[in-house]
């Protein structure tokens, strides 16, 4: 092969490798697709935050759904190992049902993008108990009798890869514009 042949195929595939990063960041910052999910609101619905969140961005309160004693404290040190911001932590008066769960996950809409998180540390298997009514972003977590411990790194992201393709809006909710 000459030079002038590797040279011109050189460029080609520089041009290419730009070509592939300048649509990639133009799907990346696409504001269309926020600016449609709100349109699709109806009367009446709550906003909701579908956004992902790291852990140190994530509010949550941590329960102890079992009559282990001081597995709340336990499982608390691990979310904070994890960097999440766990706000309370102790007894959950209301343990019906909660035996034969790992846990129960209790959000509002503003906690939609941060349960979607919260349940890959369960590997999936966390039960969601949405609140239309509530107003924070904050996530209870009730641990429950199958509970053995969270997901490593690896397993959280490979449960994120299997999730559902992103947080999926409960009823009676719309993306928030203002936060897509």
């Amino acid at each position: 092969m000459s030079f002038a042949r590797v040279r011109a195929l050189l460029v080609v595939g520089v041009l290419a490798v730009i070509a592939v990063v300048f649509v990639a960041v133009t799907l990346v910052r696409d504001t269309q697709a926020g600016k449609q999910a709100a349109s699709d609101c109806n009367e009446g619905d709550k906003l909701a935050d579908t956004r992902l969140r790291l852990p140190k961005d994530i509010k949550i309160n941590v329960y102890n759904g079992t009559d282990s004693v001081g597995l709340a404290n336990t499982v608390k040190t691990d979310f904070q190992n994890r960097q999440f911001q766990v706000l309370k932590a102790g007894d959950e008066p209301n343990r019906k049902g909660i035996d034969d769960a790992v846990a129960v996950l209790r959000y509002g809409p503003r906690g939609v993008g941060s349960y979607h998180v919260l349940k890959a540390y369960f590997l999936n298997e966390a039960e969601p108990e949405f609140q239309l009514d509530r107003e924070d972003d904050v996530v209870d977590v009730v641990i429950g009798g199958e509970f053995k411990q969270l997901a490593t790194i690896t397993e959280v992201h490979q449960a994120l890869a299997q999730g559902s393709g992103g947080p999926q809006l409960p009823p009676q909710t719309c993306v928030d514009p203002d936060l897509t």
